[in-house]
């Protein structure tokens, strides 16, 4: 899959761009870190930190193209770019 979304359950901010995710009809891998736990929650840690050094929630990578944040206007910019890609 070609989009990834790192979140937090808790998160009020990931929350919201996991809505925008759903409501744009794009497949995306969902990964709520704080749901993970041992290997897997260290993998999943170590791929955001790839993208997102700073490890902050959400991310969304697309393409190489990382959105950190409530960036709603970044993420439909990406999301048209990704679609008409596709």
């Amino acid at each position: 899959m070609s989009i990834r979304f790192f979140g937090l359950t808790t998160c009020v901010a990931c929350k919201k761009v996991k809505e925008y995710l759903d409501q744009s009809g794009v497949e995306y891998d969902c990964v709520f870190v704080d749901k993970l736990t041992g290997a897997e929650r260290e993998e999943a840690v170590r791929e955001l930190t790839a993208h997102n050094p700073r490890a902050t929630f959400p991310t969304v990578v697309a393409k190489g193209v990382v959105v950190v944040g409530l960036d709603l206007e970044k993420l439909q910019k990406t999301m048209q770019v990704y679609t008409s890609a596709n």
